[in-house]
């Protein structure tokens, strides 16, 4: 065995992890709170606001394959990917803040800053997250080693997300005094300090091991590889109705508990509203099914995992269509048992990307880890542009008026957009998964060839 083939140490392991949870302090505050940010406290009309997200992915579209494409081709003393985690860090927690300043500006005037912010965001987003999320292609040659890798990283997300939902809430009211525009503001700015810290830990724990021959290297032949790439293609599109099922149904969340529910913030245990213990417990069910991706792994294909468990995940959000508004411990039980299901899904479909860029290798004597992670983030941030945009065109539908009582057919379009219509898209993103073609026995004889090679 190989010095590069041994298990990595637990260190490393969660250094990289920690990577994804600098990641979700904005990550997850996008997606539950900025619908609600944009609309009902910086006072963003929602159709404008759906408009603005999926305008943006226009940059994305060019930003985030232009970002694989340098960072493959990226040759420093720290690797190809790690550079990015130490350089990138500082704007990216900027940008993120800057963001929820909220400037005394016209209406023109909050709809231009917020387009500009968002796309500087996104621009910095990229920058770090492309080579992040490639450095779990080349942290280790063995697919199984990835898979743990994998583990780890969306224990350490979703812990973040845990956070995120448990204490933006009463945290920003606390900090704001009643003030929801300073709360957000000054919670950001601490998210913010964090992020920065959390990816320089990541990059002085982590070490690049696979250090493919990239001579003869151009643009084209990187592209005409990675579109020939059968089981990355499967993935693009389960990845693209994946994330716009979690950003219709996170960012519907606020709105569902407020109108529907009708939590008005008074606690309900200790500080935490009905909204804040839903979404905790939510997570911690998520955290335990992430827990669960290793023991699921020995005993099962990766593509026969991700169809069962995304199908299971959709029976138990479209059940919520049919729950009463006053059996809020129902919608508990229900909300926790879907996100245990959906736990291992995250970790088991990034580690799938990564045995893409094996695949891609063994193929064609090239390998593209970045740019083919770059495509993963591009259908990842495509699919949360069009979930959120979407939400904020069904609210406008629907005939949504922000901090008002709602007619019985907005209250129905909040209603699907947190139940059937996220259930839908994911049936959709396991469809997708149907087309992925590489069973485990295929990895391993991959994994097999290509050391060979090596």
């Amino acid at each position: 065995m190989s010095a590069d083939t041994i298990p990595l140490k637990f260190r490393e392991k969660l250094g990289y992890g920690l990577g994804d949870t600098a990641s979700n302090f904005f990550f997850q505050v996008f997606n539950l709170f900025l619908l609600y940010y944009y609309t009902d406290v910086f006072g963003l009309a929602p159709a404008a606001v759906g408009t603005m997200f999926l305008v943006t992915k226009v940059v994305d579209a060019i930003s985030d394959p232009l970002m694989g494409l340098i960072a493959d081709r990226t040759n420093s003393r720290w690797g190809k990917f790690r550079p990015y985690l130490l350089w990138a860090a500082i704007p990216y927690g900027f940008f993120g803040y800057a963001m929820f300043v909220s400037p005394d500006l016209s209406a023109t005037g909050k709809l231009i800053y917020a387009y500009a912010t968002y796309t500087l965001m996104m621009l910095a987003y990229t920058a770090i997250n492309v080579p992040y999320s490639a450095l779990m292609g080349v942290i280790s040659p063995s697919s199984m080693e990835r898979t743990k890798v994998a583990a780890y990283r969306f224990i350490c997300a979703f812990s973040a997300g845990w956070l995120i939902a448990t204490f933006v809430t009463p945290l920003k009211n606390l900090l704001g005094g009643g003030d929801e525009e300073m709360g957000f503001r000054l919670t950001m700015m601490i998210f913010a300090a964090i992020s920065i810290l959390l990816f320089w830990v990541c990059f002085a724990t982590t070490k690049e091991r696979v250090h493919p021959d990239q001579t003869g290297s151009n643009v084209r032949s990187d592209m005409r590889t990675l579109f020939s790439n059968g089981p990355w293609i499967a993935l693009f599109f389960s990845g693209v109705f994946a994330l716009t099922n979690v950003a219709m149904r996170a960012g519907s969340t606020v709105f569902y508990f407020k109108y529907y529910v009708g939590d008005d913030g008074t606690p309900i245990f200790l500080i935490f509203d009905k909204t804040a213990v839903f979404l905790s417990l939510s997570t911690f069910a998520l955290i335990g099914g992430v827990m669960m991706t290793q023991v699921l792994c020995r005993r099962f294909d990766k593509r026969h995992l991700m169809i069962a468990l995304t199908l299971g995940n959709a029976a138990a959000m479209s059940a919520f269509y049919f729950i009463p508004s006053d059996q809020y411990w129902l919608m508990v039980a229900i909300g926790s048992v879907g996100t245990f299901i959906a736990g291992p899904t995250p970790a088991l479909v990034w580690a799938m990307y990564a045995d893409c860029a094996d695949y891609g290798e063994w193929k064609s004597g090239r390998r593209t880890t970045a740019l083919i992670f770059s495509g993963a983030q591009f259908a990842q941030k495509l699919g949360l542009a069009v979930g959120a945009g979407l939400s904020g065109y069904i609210l406008f539908l629907f005939g949504f008026v922000s901090n008002q009582l709602q007619s019985a057919m907005s209250m129905a379009g909040i209603r699907l957009m947190f139940s059937v219509f996220p259930a839908v898209l994911a049936v959709l993103s396991a469809v997708a998964i149907v087309f992925y073609r590489l069973s485990g026995d295929k990895v391993h004889q991959i994994e097999r060839e290509l050391a060979g090679r090596r």
